[in-house]
């Protein structure tokens, strides 16, 4: 019986306990999929107004961009006007009393209509007068200064020295030196609020004629050349790369799109074939002229004709640093956080042969130098630390680390004789580095502004730097002194000193390049870049250079006077650049985070 009166007394609950559990699981079901029903419904409403924001955003960049685009070309109608009213001042005393008088009025009012016009009744109208005397030239604001670039060097540039750390909000690398990712069609105007990435592609800005450059009235400008100060020339050839910058990466683009500058003869050219001049001699007192190029500028041993594109390495990151093995087998490349090593020799090769992580994840690398040697590699960036790596090793290792009281390095440079290395601060300092006993030896203090980028004399002896406070400075090595200052209206991105001779060209935010000579106060100044110029590097036979720039351009130039020896245009914008010891090779990093291997066909 014990067994009987023991069944029932749990048995007879069963029935309700078994009954509340499915009950429960039904309406946690029903909860459950109202949940989810929610859910699906808030994503879709969150997708939907992170769309809506990008294209404000877009539109913004779109508005931004035309109207610098209109000022930009208000300023060069506004300069124009000012040259013909210097050509009427000398040609109306010439003429009779009546005819001037109409001259002079019909020509006032033409101007007067073009100029409201542009401007959509915010016109400059320019004040013309019958006589001679009351025809002074309007002054017009310098725009060929980065601060006339939309002032974006005044925006950001106090906070140069920082890294940015959120994607959402990234600014272009090297663009004021902040780093972050760029998208692969990122090339239109960067404006002075953040806008996040990635960008709409290409904002869908076509220039219109007027905007690249060229003169309306050409035979004016060609009579009013010796009207022209220094000073103005140089502004309105700046005036004319930046008003390329709207120009949309979908646009047809011309091998040789020679920009031309505004108060130099249209019918001069460089090179045969009828291009229009786009490198100047600039003499002593500022006096520029279109170069008359040698009939060998773009022939003879050691000049290449063109490159070849042999192979594309895809970093998965903005690619901010490359450098090229000796012998040419391994290209280093660059990014976020890391470098990867890629094996050239076989160009099948899609994957890297290693990857040395240097940064923190979030940390771009600035920059990567090979011993000549080719078995150490020092590699710095967005960190006060340099590491030192040890790829003689089974494995690639740190071996050392280098750190500074600089939050950043921006650019690395090894002396010939690989026992000193120095290094571009963010503080504006360089800093010497003793490579044996990994110890700080010496700071070259005189930038007031970040430090971007450095060179060295092949001789050991003279180091070039340039910076974000406009200037290009030269340092004795042996007596650890600074030796000359070069003050330039824009920041400076990239340098490279001649290996042959006494050359030095600069890469510049206002998207010239600038060919100095050492010892002598003339220079060559090139206009074929339409952005700022973000790298730049000699072959090692010294004979020619190359320069790549945010407008997706590589362009190889003659040294010392720029004739133009052949371009190449990229997908996005190219941030850095090495060329093979051999010359045979050039190596560029870009935006659309990839590397790109070329082979110089001479």
């Amino acid at each position: 019986m014990y067994p009987q009166t023991r069944h029932p007394a749990p048995h007879q609950p069963a029935q309700p306990f078994k009954f509340t559990i499915s009950e429960s699981c039904d309406r946690i079901k029903e909860e459950f999929q109202f949940l989810q029903a929610q859910y699906h419904s808030l994503k879709l409403e969150c997708e939907k107004l992170a769309s809506e924001k990008t294209e404000m955003q877009r539109h913004y960049v779109m508005y931004y961009e035309m109207s610098y685009g209109l000022n930009i070309e208000m300023h060069k109608q506004a300069e124009i006007v000012k040259r013909l009213n210097a050509i009427c001042a000398q040609v109306i005393p010439f003429l009779s009393q009546e005819v001037s008088s109409i001259s002079v009025f019909n020509f006032s009012q033409q101007q007067q209509l073009q100029a409201q016009h542009l401007s959509h009744g915010h016109g400059l109208p320019v004040p013309l007068t019958p006589h001679p005397s009351g025809l002074q030239p309007p002054a017009i604001p310098p725009i060929g200064s980065s601060a006339g670039l939309l002032a974006l060097s005044s925006a950001l540039g106090g906070q140069s020295h920082l890294p940015i750390k959120d994607e959402k909000n990234a600014e272009h690398p090297l663009y004021l030196f902040k780093l972050s990712t760029i998208p692969p069609t990122a090339s239109g105007l960067r404006t002075p609020m953040a806008v996040p990435c990635p960008y709409p592609a290409p904002f869908g800005i076509v220039p219109h004629a007027g905007m690249n450059g060229e003169l309306t009235s050409p035979g004016a400008a060609y009579a009013g050349l010796h009207n022209i100060s220094p000073q103005m020339s140089a502004a309105a050839a700046a005036a004319a790369a930046a008003a390329a910058y709207g120009r949309s990466p979908v646009v047809g683009f011309d091998p040789h799109h020679h920009m031309r500058v505004p108060g130099i003869p249209p019918n001069l050219t460089g090179i045969p074939g009828g291009k229009p001049a786009y490198s100047f001699h600039v003499s002593a007192d500022g006096q520029m002229q279109p170069v008359p190029f040698p009939p060998d500028a773009l022939i003879g041993p050691g000049i290449p004709r063109h490159a070849r594109q042999i192979n594309t390495l895809n970093h998965g990151e903005v690619v901010c640093a490359v450098t090229i093995s000796n012998p040419t087998r391994h290209v280093y490349t660059g990014g976020k956080g890391c470098v990867k090593v890629w094996d050239i020799s076989h160009p099948g090769n899609k994957s890297p042969v290693s990857q040395l992580d240097c940064l923190n994840r979030d940390n771009y690398i600035r920059s990567c130098r090979l011993l000549p040697d080719g078995r150490t590699l020092i590699v710095g960036g967005e960190a006060s630390t340099l590491s030192i790596w040890d790829l003689a090793a089974p494995t690639p290792r740190i071996k050392a680390e280098l750190t500074s009281s600089a939050p950043a390095c921006y650019a690395l440079a090894i002396s010939p004789d690989s026992k000193v290395c120095f290094s571009c601060c963010s503080d504006g300092n360089i800093a010497v580095w003793d490579l044996h006993n990994q110890t700080l030896v010496r700071q070259f203090q005189g930038h007031t502004d970040g430090a971007s980028c450095i060179d060295i004399s092949n001789d050991g002896t003279k180091l070039w730097t340039g910076g974000l406070d406009n200037t290009v400075r030269s340092w004795d090595l042996r007596e650890g002194r600074q030796l000359q200052q070069h003050d330039f209206t824009s920041q400076i991105f990239s340098l490279g000193y001649c290996p042959t001779g006494e050359w030095l060209a600069v890469g510049m935010e206002n998207s010239n390049v600038e060919v100095l000579h050492v010892t002598k106060p003339d220079k060559y100044q090139l206009h074929l870049h339409e952005s700022c110029v973000l790298s730049l590097k000699f072959a090692h036979c010294g004979k020619w250079f190359v320069s790549t720039g945010k407008d997706n351009l590589l362009n190889a130039w003659r040294t010392p006077y720029g004739a133009s020896i052949f371009q190449s245009k990229e997908s996005s914008s190219v941030l850095s650049c090495d060329i093979s010891v051999d010359d045979k090779y050039i190596v560029t990093g870009s935006g659309d985070k990839k590397a790109t291997v070329y082979e110089v066909i001479y």
